[in-house]
This record gives structure tokens, C-alpha cells and sequence, in this order.
């Protein structure tokens, strides 16, 4: 107890009387503290504005057309489809989701890009609604909005929104009164509106080929089931029982959203690559800071100061200075994240961001291994010169 009371008397005492130098090694820690920080908010962020709506969904199981490879874009069903899946035993209830974009009028000529999905009320795939009600009927031409609609405009509930469609080759301008408000919806990046399947059919950008269609597009169904335990089982008897579907859960559908694995894999490679540079930064820096000292280092050792005392001081030397440094860097993260638009995709999730402040925490004791190693290994003879 005596030699590490001793150790941290001589880290502090050093760290006091160098506050100048270590204060500059802590401000570098900070930026990357700030980096790494940031690089895991937009790692999360842009997974968020990807998966947010369907890893939201009210179901067990996401169904597929055949051979659609399980992206959402490239399904392709129809209502008979939907009714065989709902007769299915064992199933709770089935939803379907239609998806589809455009753009809502805002004043001063601006527009806002949205992802228009089309859902039936109360069932599966239907949103979660904070305020407001949902649609009175399948065909009432109501939207229900994403909070992040609301962020990026002055729409509230109650008002009309105005949505630009092309149709064919012309433009065409639909009104539809926003009877609810939704969170966390996003869908492709883009915020979400939702609207009856049959008003999705009407506002949809369609091509000249599709004008005249008036039976709703479905991209997928989204299924609850009775027993959710049973669900390879249900995967392979809804395979049985419908013909030219294929079935994923949650999670898979969320992987092979197009670019969303990929993605996150560039995010992660770039926050371990800052990670390593931080190691090898702190590590340098300590090492030729137990160089400069190597003299004082072969005194204390002259005067009986054990390899322990020497060892445990700078470890304790290195994690002050390592901890003072991803403070700063965290405050100036959360004023710096203060300032950001909700555009920016940013989300400071409490689980990812708690373990990126570990891992950084962890990178200056790691980086300053070597160092620690030079300094019990000292001679005090050699230090001194007189060997």
C-alpha cells in the first residue's frame, strides 16, 4: 500500500510539475476522442436512417416475392398473394407495406424529400403513432408523418400537406390531411409518410404504363405470428402454402437493405484505424518521455525505489493523462453535436458510444505498454553512467 501511494505521489507530482507538456498530449487525445466519437455517431446514424422503419416493424417475419433477394425495392406481390398469406394457420395477422418515394411542398418553392409507404390501419407495418389517430379508412386520403417531418418543416397536425407526384411525364399535386404524427421512422435515409394502400396507388410516381393501374403495388408483407418461437417452422410452411414467396426475419431484411452492410463495415474499419493511430501516438509520446527521464529514473532506483513503484507510476501517469484527454474530447463532442443540423445523421447511441469511450480509455495504458517496460528494465548504474 505504501509503494503505490508512493507511485501516484511521484505521477502527480511529474504531471503537476509538466502540466504544460501532458496538457498538449491530452488535447491531441481530445481530437481523437472527438473523432473516434463522431465516427461512431455516424456509424449509427447512417444504420439508423437505413433500418429505423423495419427494425421497427409489428411482426416476426418480412415476406418476399421469389427471387427478390430479399431487398424490398425488387418484391413485387399482389393482393391474392396477401389474402393465401393471411389464411395461413398460424399466422396472427399480415400487413402490407408499399413503398415509393416523393417530394412534400414546402413555401418558397422547397421541397422535401420523403419516403411514401403505404400501409393498411392496424395492421403490421403500421407505424406507432405519438399523436394523432390513423387512417379512418383504406381509402381516406390522411398521411400519417415521422417526427423528422416535422424537425425539417413547419407541417404540424391538422394541415394540409401538398405532395408532388410525377405521373406519366407531367407533375401532378395531391393534398392529403395529416391525421397523425409517428417517431422514428426513417426509411432509406429519408424521412417517412404513410398513407392508405389505395392512396399510395393514386400519389405514387408512376410511369406512363402504370396510369391506369388502380390496384395497390405491394413490396412486401409483414407477418405476426401466433406462436413467435415457431418460426423456421412457420418460414418453411408459408413456403408450402403460397406459391413464389420467400420469407426473412427482421434482421435479415436489414442486412441486405442495399449498401447497409457495406456501409457499416467502412464506419467500423475507419473507427479502428483511429483507434490504432491513437495507440501508437500516446505510445510514442510516453516512450520518449521515459527516455528524457532515464537519469531520474536510475536515482530513484539508486535510493532502493522497486521496479513496482517505477512500473505502477507511470501506468498511473499514463491513464490520468489518458482519462484527462477523453473528457475534454467528450465535452467538446457534445457541444460540437449541439450545433448540427437535423440533416446530419448523427446518433450518440448510449451503447456504442460508452463502448467507444472504453475502448479510448483503454488505448493509453495499451499504448504506453512499452514504455513502462523500458522503465523497469532501467539499470541504475547505466542510467547514471557510472557502469
Amino acid at each position: 500500500m505504501q509503494s503505490l501511494a508512493l507511485a501516484s505521489y511521484l505521477a502527480l507530482k511529474e504531471v503537476w510539475r509538466n502540466r504544460g507538456r501532458f496538457l498538449l498530449v491530452s488535447m491531441v487525445i481530445a481530437l481523437i476522442t472527438l473523432l473516434v466519437l463522431f465516427i461512431a455517431a455516424l456509424g449509427e446514424g447512417l444504420g439508423t436512417n437505413n433500418r429505423e422503419y423495419i427494425s421497427q416493424l409489428d411482426g416476426e417475419l418480412v415476406v418476399f416475392s421469389e427471387k427478390a433477394d430479399f431487398i424490398i425495392s425488387a418484391s413485387r406481390m399482389n393482393e391474392n398473394t396477401l389474402r393465401a398469406i393471411r389464411r395461413v394457420d398460424g399466422i396472427s395477422d399480415a400487413g402490407p407495406v408499399s413503398a415509393a418515394n416523393t417530394a412534400i411542398l414546402l413555401p418558397d418553392d422547397k421541397v422535401l424529400k420523403v419516403s411514401l409507404l403505404g400501409v393498411e390501419s392496424e395492421r403490421p407495418g403500421t407505424p406507432a403513432i405519438v399523436s394523432g389517430r390513423s387512417f379512418l379508412t383504406d381509402q381516406a386520403r390522411e398521411v400519417i408523418i415521422d417526427q423528422r417531418v416535422v424537425q425539417r418543416s413547419s407541417i404540424k397536425l391538422g394541415d394540409l400537406i401538398t405532395i408532388r407526384s410525377t405521373q406519366g411525364t407531367k407533375d401532378q399535386f395531391f393534398d392529403l390531411k395529416v391525421v397523425g404524427i409517428s417517431r422514428g421512422q426513417a426509411f432509406f435515409f429519408q424521412p417517412s409518410i404513410f398513407v392508405p394502400p389505395y392512396v399510395w396507388e393514386r400519389v405514387r410516381p408512376k410511369s406512363e404504363a402504370e396510369l391506369n393501374n388502380l390496384t395497390p403495388a405491394i413490396n412486401i408483407v409483414v407477418v405476426k405470428l401466433t406462436d413467435p418461437t415457431q418460426m423456421k417452422q412457420m418460414q418453411q410452411k408459408m413456403k408450402s402454402s403460397v406459391l413464389n414467396i420467400d420469407t426473412a426475419d427482421i434482421q435479415t431484411t436489414i442486412n441486405n437493405v442495399p449498401g447497409y452492410s457495406a456501409q457499416q463495415g467502412t464506419v467500423q474499419t475507419q473507427g479502428f484505424f483511429t483507434l490504432l493511430i491513437g495507440v501508437l501516438v500516446i505510445g510514442g509520446f510516453f516512450q520518449i518521455q521515459i527516455l528524457q527521464k532515464v537519469p531520474q529514473i536510475g536515482v530513484l532506483k539508486a535510493i532502493g525505489a522497486s521496479n513496482f513503484v517505477v512500473g505502477i507510476s507511470a501506468i498511473i501517469q499514463i491513464t490520468i493523462i489518458t482519462a484527462i484527454g477523453v473528457a475534454i474530447g467528450g465535452l467538446m463532442t457534445f457541444l460540437f453535436s449541439l450545433g448540427f443540423p437535423p440533416t446530419v445523421p448523427l446518433t450518440f447511441n448510449g451503447t456504442s458510444s460508452a463502448f467507444a469511450i472504453l475502448a479510448l480509455l483503454s488505448i493509453g495504458p495499451l499504448g504506453g505498454l512499452v514504455s513502462v517496460f523500458y522503465a523497469v528494465r532501467i539499470e541504475p548504474l547505466k542510467a547514471l553512467r557510472l557502469s
